[in-house]
């Protein structure tokens, strides 16, 4: 099977992913999908801030109806509950992380093993 593979030769990331993330024995995988969670997260924390401004907004537009005051503050408490959520997983991955593989940065910073 080796010889099938090696017959097709190696593979070379392109430069700029290299440049960005390193090699591949240097863990680059690992760190592009470390990218790839952080850039979630802050896109999570700036759709908590529009949300937040337009719960504001919404609460205080909302005059004397308390069904419109009651929907800003449903608004903005599951804004708050999916920040909390957003920036939990982190602290769940690094204790998952420490209790699995005594490592808290095992899951946050994931590296791929090569042979």
């Amino acid at each position: 099977m080796r010889d099938l593979i090696a017959q097709f030769g190696t593979v070379q990331a392109p430069a700029e992913l290299q440049t960005r993330f390193g090699d591949v024995e240097g863990g680059a995988l690992g760190n592009f999908i470390n990218f790839i969670f952080r850039f979630l997260v802050i896109i999570a924390g700036l759709y908590a801030v529009l949300n937040l401004v337009l719960a504001g907004y919404a609460f205080m537009s909302a005059g004397d109806d308390p069904k419109k005051v009651a929907g800003a503050w449903a608004k903005i408490w599951q804004t708050l509950l999916g920040l909390a959520v957003a920036a939990g997983a982190f602290v769940l991955a690094a204790i998952f992380g420490w209790l699995l593989f005594g490592n808290p940065y095992f899951l946050l910073s994931p590296v791929i093993p090569t042979p």
